[in-house]
C-alpha cells in the first residue's frame, strides 16, 4: 500500500496547471465520432496529443486531421478492440511514436436490440466482447506501459444503463450487462493498480444524440426527456469537462469512481 511519503508530490497548485494536459499522450478508442470524438477534442483543447482508434480507418484519419488544427499531434490507427493483437499493435505504435502513454479512454462500444428471449448468442457475444472484453484488453496493454512509467489515467466509458434496468421498450440487455461489467471492472482495477499510481475511473453518460442512439432518441424523445430533470439530452460539449478532469492531475486522488453525466436522470 502507498504511504503518504510515497504519494506523488505535485508542485502545481493553480487549477489551470492541474487541468493542463500539454504534452500528455492519450489513446481514445472509438475516437473518430460521437462521444469519443467529443472527449478527444476536449483533451486536445487542453494540450494532449492524440491517438484515435476506430475500426473504420478513414473516419479516424479525418478526425485526426481536424483535431490537428488545435495545435496538437494527432494520429489515427485502425483497431478492433476485440482482437488482442490489434490492440497491442496500437499500444506499440503509440509508444514508438510518442515514447509514453499517459491516458487511455476506453470508449469503443456497440449495442444490439432484441427481446431477451429472442437474443441470439452471437449478438450477445458481440456486445460483451466489444464493450467489456475490449475494455479489458486495452487497459491491460496500455497499463503495462503505465506501470513502467509509474503513472497513468484510465477512463472507461460506462453508461447509466449499467446502473440498473430499463423498461421493455429498450430491449438491449447485452448493452446493460456489458456496461454494468465495465463499472465493476473499473472499481476492481482501480484497487489493483493504485500501487502503480494509475487512476482508473469511469464516466457513465446518460442520453446523448449519437450515431448509435439517434433512432431510439427520435422514437422515445418525450418519454426520455420526462425522466431527465434538466429536460434535455447531452450536447457536443457536456462530456469534455468530465474527460479532462479524469485525465488530468486534478483527479490524482480520485480512483474507482463512476462520474455520472446524465442531466440528473439517475437522481430521481
Amino acid at each position: 500500500m502507498l504511504k503518504d511519503s510515497d504519494a506523488p508530490q505535485d508542485s502545481a497548485v493553480n487549477v489551470k496547471q492541474l487541468l493542463d494536459l500539454t504534452g500528455r499522450v492519450a489513446i481514445v478508442t472509438g475516437g473518430s465520432i460521437g462521444l469519443g470524438r467529443q472527449m478527444a477534442e476536449g483533451l486536445a483543447e487542453m494540450g494532449a496529443n492524440l491517438v484515435l482508434c476506430a475500426r473504420k480507418a478513414e473516419r479516424a484519419h479525418q478526425a485526426a486531421r481536424e483535431l490537428q488544427q488545435l495545435g496538437v499531434k494527432a494520429i489515427s490507427l485502425a483497431c478492433d478492440v476485440k482482437d488482442q493483437t490489434s490492440v497491442q499493435e496500437v499500444v506499440d505504435a503509440t509508444f514508438s511514436q510518442f515514447g509514453r502513454i499517459d491516458i487511455l479512454i476506453n470508449n469503443a462500444g456497440i449495442s444490439w436490440g432484441a427481446p431477451v428471449e429472442e437474443m441470439r448468442l452471437e449478438d450477445w457475444n458481440k456486445v460483451i466482447e466489444t464493450n467489456l472484453t475490449g475494455t479489458f484488453l486495452c487497459a491491460q496493454a496500455a497499463g503495462k506501459v503505465m506501470m513502467r512509467q509509474g503513472r497513468g489515467k484510465i477512463i472507461n466509458i460506462a453508461s447509466v444503463a449499467g446502473l440498473g434496468g430499463a423498461p421493455p421498450e429498450l430491449p438491449a440487455i447485452g448493452y446493460h450487462a456489458s456496461k454494468g461489467g465495465v463499472i465493476s471492472f473499473t472499481k476492481d482495477l482501480a484497487c489493483k493498480w493504485a500501487v502503480h499510481n494509475i487512476q482508473v475511473n469511469a464516466i457513465a453518460p446518460g442520453w446523448f444524440p449519437t450515431h448509435m442512439s439517434n433512432r431510439v432518441l427520435e422514437r422515445y424523445k418525450e418519454l426520455f426527456l420526462s425522466h431527465i430533470p434538466l429536460r434535455r439530452f447531452g450536447n457536443e460539449h457536456d462530456l469534455k469537462g468530465a474527460a479532462v478532469f479524469l485525465a488530468s492531475d486534478a483527479s490524482n486522488y480520485v480512483t474507482g469512481h463512476v462520474l455520472v453525466v446524465d442531466g440528473g436522470q439517475s437522481a430521481w
